[in-house]
């Protein structure tokens, strides 16, 4: 119970928030306000001296009603909307306790690919952490709350964060095995261009993009039969997904991460085609240093560094 006090002496103004129906001033009240009215006759001496009452005791008035005045009025539903929404703040705190919340960010591909499959397993060790997956490409700030913690892709860990190594993937020529079975076997790069070339868009600047201009520039110092041109057929996707996507209903072949397709090839929907690949990136946990909800990150650490 919040018990709410005004100090020092009430305004005149309010006349003690309240006066009688009867229209008497709040100063006629006993005690100032809310009590008995006093009997004028009780308790006065007699014209013999005597201070004693000879008459029958006066019964007691009840409190007369109170009405408020007009500062009263203008005050009381301040009053009562701020105890109202802080009643209702409270019992979001304790909501928010009962039901605690991470907001965790990492590219479209690897939410999809990797952290969504895996979710039934979190939901299973920690029913009561709730998570909030935002998928996006683009890098969030973490300093102004935008999220908790992050799954960063990138070459290096990122900087100003506390930040652990998750997994580090490789790029594989990959291709659905049906797309294999009209005997054009591939033994070599250059028997790469029998087939469509399944292109994702990387930006530009990032001269470690896995891409596959950079695979057969690699691939040219052991296959000279490899043409500067050979990938320009096929298809270019803006989102990796969409390029996954193509592959495994074999409509080419592709250049992906052998972290983001692993169910895939272990399942056979896809294959490796060449024994040479690039390397990728780090995908690293990322989280502020002192985060208020450090807790709940070290829950989501533990579990994503076990999880199969």
């Amino acid at each position: 119970m919040v018990q709410l006090k005004l100090m020092g002496e009430e305004p005149p103004a309010v006349e003690c928030a309240a006066s009688v129906r009867s229209g008497r001033p709040a100063s006629e009240l006993q005690g100032g306000c809310g009590g008995a009215v006093a009997d004028p006759d009780r308790d006065q001496p007699s014209s013999a001296g005597v201070g004693t009452n000879l008459r029958a005791p006066a019964i007691p008035s009840p409190p007369a009603p109170l009405i408020l005045t007009e500062a009263g009025t203008t005050l009381f539903p301040v009053v009562r909307n701020g105890l109202d929404a802080f009643a209702e703040a409270m019992t979001a705190v304790r909501d928010g306790i009962a039901r605690q919340r991470l907001r965790v960010t990492t590219t479209n591909a690897f939410a999809a690919r990797w952290l969504v499959p895996r979710l039934p397993q979190w939901r299973a060790a920690r029913p009561e952490i709730v998570l909030e997956v935002i998928g996006t490409d683009a890098v969030v700030d973490l300093a102004p709350g935008n999220a908790d913690v992050a799954i960063r892709y990138a070459l290096a860990a990122p900087v100003g964060l506390t930040t652990t190594e998750l997994l580090r993937d490789r790029f594989w020529p990959m291709a659905n095995p049906k797309l294999l079975a009209d005997g054009n076997p591939i033994s070599r790069p250059s028997d790469l261009a029998k087939y469509p070339f399944i292109h994702a868009l990387w930006s530009d600047t990032n001269k470690h993009a896995p891409t596959w201009q950079r695979w057969l520039t690699m691939a040219r110092r052991i296959d000279a039969a490899i043409s500067a041109d050979m990938a320009a057929n096929g298809l270019t996707f803006s989102e990796e997904l969409h390029a996954i996507d193509a592959v495994i209903a074999g409509q080419g072949v592709g250049l992906f991460s052998n972290v983001l397709v692993a169910s895939e090839l272990a399942s056979g929907a896809l294959v490796k085609l060449l024994d040479l690949s690039l390397p990728g990136l780090g995908f690293y946990l990322a989280y502020t240093p002192y985060h208020p909800r450090q807790t709940l990150i070290d829950a989501f650490t533990e579990w994503i560094f076990t999880v199969q």
